[in-house]
């Protein structure tokens, strides 16, 4: 038993009136401390800030949650303050110690099996009124813009008719912060277009709003809400739980880094202003590089279904 540490949860009681548990949970920690630098040659007391910083790396590698290692932490720099105070030893080793970063969580994504099988249910959309045949367009156009460009949902449903360059095939693209970014289409993503544009322009009513998917409400072009609802049925329609229009977002990111794009690239398409934003999704990635999307985009060779 270290004569330190029941020193140091001594004062909790008698100066700090500290409540049972808590010592209980102190004593905890600086006994699980112990036992780890005992195994590096050290002692509790004697423990070096190389031995803590190692057993905070311990904690983190044992997937310890983010808030009990702060917790850890905690204990040690009480313990070690409390040492130093009472001249114990002639310095503070955790002084300089930080608190454990949350972990990130990973975004939900999609598999590419599933987002092929979101797309076979988008061709096999039927075609048996104008009206079906419109909805059919509206939606292939709906998703081949979302997963060949990573649009956010809100830049996806407001998109204006300016934002397309036909000359050289690029979506025009304004996001957070009002920042412009320019997105390559493949080719799917530009039929797509083509076929939906036509349709667009045949409607009388359409034909003169500035809008790429123009509706009749207050914001005069599809909602957030309405296409997640036509996101929903095609998940439904292919066998899928709950897609959201941002799980396919994070597939496009996803998928070309899989693929060998260059981050640097991902993160000018996505619209992020940090790439620290964007490394998130080199989990999934070695070091393989590739420069151009219709290269790099797994769905981007694919023949066209009709």
């Amino acid at each position: 038993m270290d004569r330190t540490r029941e020193l140091f949860l001594d004062m909790l009681a008698a100066e700090r009136d500290a409540a049972a548990h808590t010592i209980a949970a102190y004593r905890r920690d600086l006994t699980a401390l112990e036992g780890f630098v005992k195994k590096r040659g050290a002692s509790l007391a004697q423990a070096s800030e190389d031995d803590l910083r190692a057993y905070l790396e311990h904690l983190t590698g044992r997937s310890v949650a983010t808030s009990t290692a702060a917790r850890h932490l905690s204990s040690i720099r009480h313990f070690y303050r409390f040492l130093r105070r009472e001249d114990l030893r002639p310095d503070n080793p955790a002084e300089h110690l930080e608190h454990p970063k949350a972990a990130r969580r990973l975004p939900k994504s999609l598999s590419q099996a599933q987002v092929s099988a979101l797309f076979e249910a988008v061709y096999a959309l039927p075609e048996t009124s104008p009206k079906a045949r419109h909805d059919r367009a509206r939606a292939i156009c709906l998703m081949e813009l979302l997963y060949a460009a990573g649009l956010r949902v809100s830049e996806l449903v407001g998109l204006p008719r300016a934002a397309i360059d036909r000359k050289t095939e690029i979506l025009r693209i304004r996001g957070k912060g009002d920042r412009e970014r320019l997105v390559p289409l493949n080719a799917p993503a530009r039929a797509a277009l083509v076929e939906w544009t036509a349709l667009r322009d045949a409607d009388e009513a359409a034909r003169d709003t500035p809008h790429l998917f123009p509706a009749r409400g207050a914001a005069g072009h599809l909602t957030r809400q309405r296409f997640a609802q036509i996101l929903e049925r095609l998940a439904e329609a292919a066998g899928l739980p709950r897609v959201s229009p941002h799980m396919l977002r994070h597939a496009f990111a996803t998928h070309l880094v899989e693929r060998g794009a260059d981050l640097r690239s991902v993160q000018q398409m996505l619209g992020h202003a940090d790439i620290s934003t964007t490394q998130i999704y080199t989990h999934v990635a070695g070091d393989r590089k590739a420069a151009l999307v219709d290269a790099a985009h797994p769905l981007a060779r694919r023949e066209r279904r009709n």
